[in-house]
């Protein structure tokens, strides 16, 4: 006899979770959520309808990152490309950007997760911005990890504002040239304390970073698959980490460079 699916999805899920080696894991993990528009017009519906669901696998994959430890998770919610879409399509994602924020304060509280934002954040709706800076502020006092959203943001964009800050700071002899570095350049990106992500991870089987954390992004291991973004759930976030823990990293160095280190 055929189990229930949802037993087997369980099993599976437990299987995985098992799998992941606790000393191991990504300390900061990125994700560009990917395919909610695919899905949802799958599915005879409005893109919209894509969206609304795609908050489930938000809330999933926060919640499960949570409890594994990750100290910090990235999300790639709203680009600055994104602008060029329908009107109709950015005011009902506005819309529920504000609605979700207003919703998930209490729940963010009581996991003690702290929201966090990056990207050109003056871009956004009044109503959008004024529950962001609720939601920041109620939550900037929990410690066990860092939800940041990456809201009306380019790694490009991100790139040119930190380079014309330097400019400013060399123009008002501030700084000198011979000062600028990899890391005083990092200093000048939005939320610098952040370390640089270990695991990209990209839904829908698109195989490109579409502009996201370009600068912080130079030796992070990516991972892609299939699954469009409201499908995207434990499991998924599991096999992406089960596979980063497997790989071996080593920013520039030679196989048996990093095994002596190790020894």
């Amino acid at each position: 006899m055929n189990k229930p699916l949802y037993l087997s999805i369980m099993e599976e899920t437990k299987d995985m979770h098992e799998k992941i080696d606790r000393g191991k894991l990504p300390a900061h993990i990125a994700i560009i959520m990917d395919g909610n528009g695919r899905w949802a017009q799958q599915r005879g519906e409005h893109r919209v309808f894509g969206h609304q669901n795609g908050v489930d696998s938000v809330r999933e994959t926060a919640e499960a990152a949570a409890e594994l430890g990750i100290r910090y998770l990235t999300l790639y919610a709203f680009s600055t490309e994104n602008w060029n879409r329908p009107r109709e399509e950015i005011n009902a994602l506005m819309h529920l950007l504000v609605i979700t924020i207003n919703n998930e304060i209490k729940t963010l509280n009581d996991n003690n997760i702290r929201l966090r934002a990056m990207g050109n954040l003056h871009c956004l709706d009044k109503k959008v911005k004024e529950e962001l800076n609720e939601a920041l502020e109620k939550t900037s006092h929990n410690t066990r990890m860092d939800l940041v959203l990456a809201l009306s943001y380019s790694g490009r964009w991100e790139i040119v504002e930190a380079a014309k800050s330097i400019a400013i700071q060399v123009k008002e002899e501030k700084l000198s040239v011979d000062k600028i570095n990899e890391k005083l350049f990092s200093s000048y990106m939005n939320l610098p304390d952040i370390p640089d992500p270990e695991l990209l991870i990209r839904t829908s089987g698109e195989f490109r970073i579409s502009n996201f954390l370009m600068w912080q992004t130079a030796y992070t291991e990516l991972y892609f698959t299939q699954k469009l973004w409201p499908d995207f759930r434990k499991n998924d976030l599991y096999e992406a980490i089960v596979d980063f823990q497997q790989r071996e990293r080593r920013f520039g160095k030679t196989s048996e460079q990093i095994i002596n280190c190790k020894g």
